[in-house]
């Protein structure tokens, strides 16, 4: 039975699957939508069919429900190679300080146990701290879990385990390695450029395809559609996910310079 000490251990005995974890790519955050005294009892309803290794109180509270050698029920296909940390709170909130604290533990005990590396993840194909929106269908569609409050606050998690751990965070791309953004008169201009054949590719690497066969050279609605695709699998929702790259967005998606 693999335990984090760290976590007060409440096992459920239904609702996940009993030494089905095939592997450990790494740590996804999700958000309750609920608060953890809630989600505890909701896990243990058979109606649920949900679970989750790991849980955190606003407070700071930490409860473990699933042994990681154990399958939880938290991410549909990313199930299979993933844990899970459900957060209390509810979609647009931000972790607590505390919150982000354990979080950070869990990371630095799966970095050491598992090898799971400090780094973002922002695929289910990568490894390190991922979050739910970031499996898109295959992960059961859950675009705002946790939301664009916490994708934000992954990089302080990633900071404090790596010095629970005493290693360093990976090292940010070299500046000038990836393509600036360009400004958003740039898209809405139709433009013809290898720029728009560079960030095509990279949508396509990200999972979020083209509504066109395959990159071209120049900004068309598809190429529009399929970056609303990149915007949501980044959290956003709504108008936000409009489209139009913005600069948070495009920063995210590291087009290659051209």
């Amino acid at each position: 039975m693999a335990k984090f000490t760290g976590a007060e251990w409440r096992p459920i005995p239904i609702n996940h699957t009993p030494g089905g974890q095939d592997s450990v790519r790494g740590v996804v955050i999700h958000i309750m939508a609920g608060t953890l005294v809630g989600t505890d009892s909701w896990f243990r309803n058979p109606k649920a069919r949900a679970s989750s290794h790991f849980g955190t109180g606003k407070g700071g509270k930490c409860y473990q429900w699933v042994s990681t050698a154990d399958r939880a029920w938290a991410q549909g296909n990313g199930n299979r190679d993933w844990l899970s940390i459900e957060n209390e709170g509810k979609g647009g909130d931000a972790l607590t300080s505390e919150q982000i604290d354990r979080c950070a533990e869990i990371l630095a005990w799966a970095h050491k146990r598992y090898g799971v590396p400090l780094a973002v993840a922002t695929s289910p194909t990568g490894r390190g701290l991922g979050y739910h929106a970031m499996g898109g269908k295959a992960w059961g569609s859950h675009p705002a879990c946790p939301g664009v409050r916490i994708i934000a606050q992954l990089p302080e998690i990633l900071r404090r385990a790596a010095a629970l751990v005493g290693d360093k965070p990976k090292p940010k791309p070299p500046v000038g390695k990836y393509a600036a953004f360009p400004g958003a008169a740039f898209f809405r201009s139709s433009p013809r450029s290898p720029l728009v054949t560079a960030m095509g590719r990279r949508l396509v690497a990200e999972g979020c395809g083209r509504y066109a066969s395959g990159p071209g050279p120049q900004w068309t609605e598809s190429d529009r559609k399929s970056y609303a695709a990149w915007q949501r699998k980044r959290g956003y929702s709504g108008a936000d996910a409009d489209g139009w790259p913005g600069k948070t967005t495009w920063d995210a998606l590291r087009v290659p310079r051209v």
